[in-house]
């Protein structure tokens, strides 16, 4: 331990009982700083990595729509050939069209997505989302009729008031022509399940028939409205995304799930950004604090300051002493606010204490997920705003005049 380091020690832990607890005082708000800082990018990591497992159990890795819009209609050769590229687990076909439902006691609008369940079970969480019923469109005879079961989400099921085994209606006047006396399209159905992704955009909205189904009643024809691809890893999607696009002769519109929903994920990093900004204010704050801190205790070791430079310490060795005594205030307060904003993300992660209106936020709880990275840059960051903040009453106390301090 050098001379510096034991003085700025001694310094730390003596003084009087107003410098004393203007010290502890600094150091909690260092580390409250550290904590709301971590704690705030920890629960924007959470936030977006629960919105892209959510995301990504629905819709995929990568979309592949036909060019300009229409349909394709060799779905199943494409489907064969995008499963022989590299890092490609499995691809599904689907139609996707609106329509109106109603059953006994109400109606909505919905969004309707025909799917095979068994290739939809490998690009798709859809099938272990099931909360109630089964993963099956297998029909059923309903008052001497067959009918084809549907998927239901869960807050789609609670404003229709169905449940396991009750009918529901689809309309559809896709493919119809707007004239007077038309009629919707009109197919029966029960429910076969009922799930819970999570996001509240899909379980209030969004319900799975068989894609045969789907291309009966919105009258498509034997075709597919996009082809969903999984791949091994989702980050590789940004890559082999053009691959795949050149491979076929750029017929289709090949899109990754990072461009599918630019607009939600941009908001999240800039909004992560904007807040680290500001919260950092917290920690600058702390700083202040530092400087009158450290400018008290260079008033008060005003005679101390001057023994150390009478027995030979020069200015250079007395400003090393008080930067010390800022840098162990920033050491102790960063350590402590990544306690902190572990232990507060632990309980969030463990007792859900934060809830949040899924209709607004997607999700119903707060999410917290800490990076390494994340705390390291709050604590460096944090670290030189305190070595900043030393520096000046560490150079005033370097600049005192012995002879005037004997004096007094």
């Amino acid at each position: 331990m050098s001379f510096e380091t034991y003085i700025a020690r001694r310094y730390f832990r003596s003084g009087r009982f107003f410098v004393s607890v203007s010290t502890w005082f600094t150091i909690a708000g260092v580390a409250l700083g550290v904590a709301v800082v971590c704690f705030v990018m920890s629960m924007h990591n959470g936030f977006e990595s629960e919105i892209r497992s959510r995301l990504l159990g629905t819709t995929s890795h990568i979309t592949i729509f036909p060019y300009r819009g229409g349909f394709i209609s060799e779905y199943r050769q494409l489907v064969d050939r995008l499963e022989q590229f590299d890092h490609v687990v499995a691809a599904s076909p689907f139609v996707y069209y609106k329509a109106a439902v109603s059953s006994a006691s109400s109606g909505d609008g919905i969004i309707v997505r025909g799917v095979d369940l068994a290739q939809e079970r490998q690009t798709a969480n859809i099938g272990s989302s099931i909360r109630a019923g089964a993963y099956t469109f297998e029909p059923t005879v309903m008052i001497d009729d067959t009918v084809p079961g549907i998927l239901l989400g869960n807050g789609l099921a609670e404003r229709l008031g169905v449940y396991i085994g009750d009918p529901v209606v689809l309309y559809s006047m896709r493919g119809e022509e707007l004239r007077r006396n038309i009629r919707p399209r009109v197919a029966k159905f029960y429910v076969s399940g009922i799930f819970e992704t999570g996001m509240y955009e899909f379980d209030g909205q969004l319900a799975y028939i068989s894609i045969e189904s789907a291309q009966d009643l919105f009258r498509t024809g034997d075709v597919a409205t996009a082809v969903h691809l999984k791949l091994d890893d989702i980050y590789l999607a940004e890559t082999v995304a053009p691959v795949i696009d050149s491979v076929l002769d750029y017929r289709y519109d090949v899109v990754p799930w990072h461009v599918l929903h630019r607009n939600l994920f941009s908001w999240i990093a800039i909004e992560k950004k904007v807040l680290f900004l500001g919260f950092s204010l917290i920690v600058i704050v702390a700083a202040f604090s530092i400087v009158s801190t450290l400018v008290m205790t260079t008033m008060e070791k005003r005679p101390e300051i001057g023994i150390l430079k009478t027995i030979g310490s020069t200015p250079w060795t007395i400003l090393k002493i008080f930067v010390y005594k800022g840098m162990m205030i920033g050491i102790i307060g960063v350590l402590a606010g990544w306690a902190l904003a572990l232990g507060a993300g632990f309980a969030q992660n463990q007792w859900e204490i934060v809830s949040l209106p899924p209709d607004i936020y997607f999700v119903s709880y707060l999410p917290i997920e800490s990076h390494v990275l994340d705390f390291l840059i709050a604590g460096v960051v944090t670290f030189l705003v305190c070595f900043l903040a030393a520096l000046y009453p560490a150079a005033q106390a370097a600049r005192l005049s012995v002879i005037h301090v004997l004096r007094q």
